[in-house]
């Protein structure tokens, strides 16, 4: 059952390293990211699952110890995902398949605020996972273990400034600020009912993790509460924590 959720941007731009000279820049985010992972920790979990959204081929489990890195972003940081001693570094061995980049972040985050809480595996989904798709797998992570987390990695859309990765685009503002109520709120049917077309055409990530968190949540009884909303680069980060 889960009993507690984060929900945090994805741009590799948190990490300090790949922001360079911008870092201060996302200063807040990073402090709403490790509010909300303190949430995840005091729920005393079972099982603890990261989920994000990732590229055909980068889909499916990591398991804990699993590595990724940022030196496609030009930075020679490497992360794993937990302490691998559990898992026998079984996922951090050669030949093993790298976080992708969503799940890399996530990784960093739990490692910044030095997670140890529980043992913990990630989950990459199809960012064209269709809705149902999404809940249906939010369903299975939920039966996993008796206490579950999630920590839910993706971003809003990305067409909120002309200098956006998507260009402008005046759906941008008014889709960004329904998912920022239903994140805080804890709003299960309304993030089932984003549209998955308009998502992709704003070039939403965060759209299939955020479904897949409603699929999760449903009948437990979360609260919301919304930590950070912000669009720098003109693209829509959110940080909200449920228990």
């Amino acid at each position: 059952m889960l009993v507690a959720a984060a929900v945090c941007p994805a741009p590799p731009l948190l990490v300090p390293e790949v922001a360079a000279g911008a870092a201060a820049e996302l200063g807040d985010a990073r402090t709403a990211c490790s509010d909300a992972l303190a949430v995840l920790a005091a729920s005393r979990p079972d099982l603890l699952v990261v989920v994000g959204a990732a590229e055909e081929g980068e889909t499916g489990s990591y398991p804990q110890g699993a590595r990724g890195d940022f030196r496609r972003f030009g930075v020679g940081v490497d992360v794993r995902l937990g302490d691998s001693a559990r898992a026998g570094d079984g996922g951090g061995g050669a030949g093993a398949r790298p976080l992708p980049p969503s799940l890399a972040v996530g990784a960093w985050l739990l490692d910044h605020a030095r997670w140890g809480a529980a043992p913990l595996e990630a989950l990459a989904v199809p960012e064209a996972l269709d809705t149902p798709g999404c809940l249906r797998t939010g369903r299975e992570l939920a039966a996993r273990a008796e206490r579950v987390a999630l920590l839910v990695m993706g971003d809003g859309s990305a067409c909120r400034t002309v200098k956006a990765p998507g260009y402008l685009d005046e759906r941008a503002a008014p889709f960004d600020a329904a998912a920022a109520r239903a994140l805080g709120d804890a709003d299960t049917a309304a993030l089932a009912a984003v549209d998955a077309g308009l998502a992709r055409e704003l070039r939403a990530a965060g759209r299939a993790p955020w479904q897949v968190l409603a699929g999760a949540a449903e009948g437990a009884g979360l609260d919301g509460r919304l930590l950070y909303e912000d669009a720098p680069y003109g693209v829509g980060y959110f940080v909200a924590a449920w228990s």
